[in-house]
């Protein structure tokens, strides 16, 4: 007989629907409510389960002991320098007065989750919300000490040293975006980091037998 493909989308499959349509009626309703609570909250806080169950399982979540959701709370916008009234007594290269950051509000978000929270590891985040004022993200964490970590395989990986604060060093998916790694035609200008590159680049190298 003939195959017929099955077309039935799971929970999550329907979840990542919906969210996708952030502008439908629907979301547009939760996010505004959600973001009101969210205002209410302490700016970093513990919570029992994540918001989007799809994507923090996409990011590596698992709903089973050594897995934590940490949710975040980050200020948009960037930063101004305090200069009365906009003038700099300086040279020309210094007048710039509104400063952007290289490093992502989602980075800023890990990053203050990962000084909080010093005994776990960073595995990803991701962004639930967001208002004028700002932005609200959800970060996984794993307990590296927990036996439930050790013993699996799949996730064990993040119980090495070498792990330790990888938000802080752009290790994490939006560090390294930041960065500017990836793979393709330019990203080698970028690895190990823009600057060693740079320096590789113009640095004259004379060996001893030419």
């Amino acid at each position: 007989g003939k195959k017929t493909e099955n077309t039935t989308m799971g929970a999550y499959k329907y979840l990542e629907e919906v969210w996708r349509k952030k502008q439908s009626d629907v979301m547009r309703f939760v996010l505004r409510m959600r973001a009101w609570e969210y205002r209410q909250l302490p700016g970093i806080h513990r919570v029992n389960r994540p918001s989007r169950p799809e994507k923090a399982r996409k990011l590596g979540f698992k709903s089973k002991q050594g897995y934590v959701i940490y949710h975040s709370r980050v200020r948009r916008g960037g930063r101004k320098r305090p200069n009365h009234k906009g003038i700099v007594f300086g040279k020309p290269k210094h007048q710039g007065i509104h400063i952007k950051s290289k490093r992502s509000l989602r980075s800023v978000a890990e990053q203050r989750v990962g000084r909080r929270c010093g005994a776990l590891r960073v595995l990803n985040s991701y962004w639930v919300g967001s208002d004028g004022t700002y932005k609200f993200y959800e970060v996984i964490c794993v307990d590296p000490q927990h036996a439930a970590i050790r013993r699996d395989p799949r996730i064990n990986w993040i119980c090495s040293a070498k792990h330790k604060h990888r938000e802080m060093r752009g290790l994490t998916a939006t560090g390294k975006k930041y960065r500017g790694l990836g793979k393709g035609n330019k990203f080698p200008h970028n690895k190990p980091s823009s600057f060693a590159s740079w320096k590789r680049r113009n640095t004259t190298h004379l060996r001893r037998y030419r």
